[in-house]
């Protein structure tokens, strides 16, 4: 039956590429979901290495792709899920191509999972490890209040056998090591040295101070001990490991923390500390997450904003430079964009800013009340892309919520191919 099934989904795969409904299409998943409700719990269970789970609010594209890079260095052969792809029904969709006589040919799946579709996912497949990145004020007409998503995933967190990796600075993350309920062994990873005073958690942002990690916490941490520009350096085990980062900013530093954490504890003592800090050097940012576009006058980065930690962490790690913000106000972004005004903008102050999107005049209006004049206020997309990158001297930057930013990366893209052509 599931080779049927499968042949039936790999069919309707064929047909979305063909008509033009894209890669990331979820309609084969739902498809096979309806027809057969266990598939997938079926087609992960064969997977010698099982299956490791990532979710939390911000950096879940990111830390899943150095994950399966980190593995795959190691000569796992790793299965993972685009991102746009983090649903369950996401997940088979992914999986369907790559299927073989009825199995997936790899070792590990390595699977993002959105917070409250993750508990639907480990309902039907129970993860060996699961790395729960951070719980940060985000989309809160969708999720509700922010105990609400750490609720989520804690149940997440209940249902992972072997090991559990939590961010030691997030209070709520933190305090699910102690809970009678988890059966998996906990770790951390955090930021400590001269990095905790780059990093500052959603609770700093509000209410104005670090929370306490909790005891169980301080103990068996990996952590990133300083960021200078891009080299990083983590202590790992009592030493200390420095590399250069392809990754922009010191939340990208720390989720490759995260990643070290997680893949530390999947290799257990395979596991090459020096390797896998080198192995980090050779990691491309995922797409739009501070991803670079090389043009004829300089490099543009990219880089998505969703919510106040977020955007305030890249801000931090931002250098002055002209910018363009886009802000859309799409189920995809989030249709509540009051979320900007937790966040601190005068660091802007010295650039020259350009407002774009849905919600142009709103950001324009944040800009103004931390005296920040934007250079143009264009509503179009279109129009304020090329506008900004015609005027570009040199390097630029990008702020952009999700969907604004899918079609500002296509722009660039293009623009991209055009110059290279020549």
């Amino acid at each position: 039956m599931m080779w049927l099934v499968s042949l039936i989904g790999k069919c309707l795969v064929f047909l979305s590429r063909r008509l033009g409904s894209g890669h990331g299409s979820a309609l084969p998943g739902l498809v096979v979901e309806k027809l057969s409700p266990h598939f997938l719990g079926r087609l992960l269970a064969k997977l010698p290495e099982g299956v490791v789970l990532v979710s939390g609010t911000n950096g879940k594209t990111t830390t899943t792709k150095i994950v399966a890079d980190l593995l795959r260095a190691d000569g796992y052969r790793v299965f993972t899920n685009p991102s746009g792809s983090n649903f369950a029904r996401g997940v088979i969709s992914a999986a369907l191509p790559v299927m073989r006589r009825g199995r997936l040919e790899a070792d590990i799946a390595v699977l993002e999972l959105d917070e409250a579709h993750a508990t639907h996912f480990v309902a039907q497949v129970k993860p060996r490890y699961s790395l729960l990145l951070n719980v940060l004020r985000d989309q809160l007409d969708r999720f509700g209040e922010i105990d609400r998503t750490a609720q989520l995933l804690s149940y997440v967190a209940e249902q992972t056998t072997d090991v559990v990796v939590l961010n030691a600075d997030d209070p709520r993350l933190s305090q699910l090591g102690q809970s009678d309920r988890l059966t998996a062994q906990p770790v951390w990873f955090g930021a400590g040295g001269e990095a905790s005073r780059l990093y500052r958690t959603d609770e700093e942002l509000h209410a104005g101070q670090r929370a306490k990690r909790s005891k169980a916490a301080t103990r068996n941490v990996l952590t990133l001990d300083k960021l200078t520009g891009h080299r990083a350096q983590y202590l790992i085990d009592g030493k200390r490991y420095a590399t250069e980062l392809r990754l922009f900013g010191i939340y990208n530093a720390l989720n490759c923390g995260a990643a070290l954490s997680l893949v530390r504890a999947v290799e257990q003592n395979r596991f090459d500390s020096r390797r896998a800090v080198e192995t980090l050097a050779e990691i491309k940012p995922a797409f739009g997450r501070g991803e670079e576009f090389s043009l004829a006058k300089g490099t543009v980065r990219l880089i998505l904003v969703k919510n106040p930690s977020g955007f305030q962490l890249s801000l931090d790690s931002a250098e002055v430079q002209p910018t363009l913000i886009a802000i859309n106000d799409r189920y995809a972004d989030g249709r509540d964009v009051s979320w900007l005004w937790d966040v601190k903008i005068d660091s802007l102050r010295q650039d020259e800013v350009s407002v774009t999107g849905i919600r142009a005049y709103d950001m324009a209006l944040r800009l103004e009340y931390d005296q920040v004049a934007p250079r143009s206020v264009e509503p179009d997309i279109v129009v304020a892309t090329r506008s900004f990158l015609d005027q570009l001297e040199g390097d630029g930057q990008i702020f952009a919520t999700y969907t604004a930013m899918l079609k500002i990366r296509q722009l660039l893209l293009a623009r991209q191919s055009r110059e290279e052509k020549r």
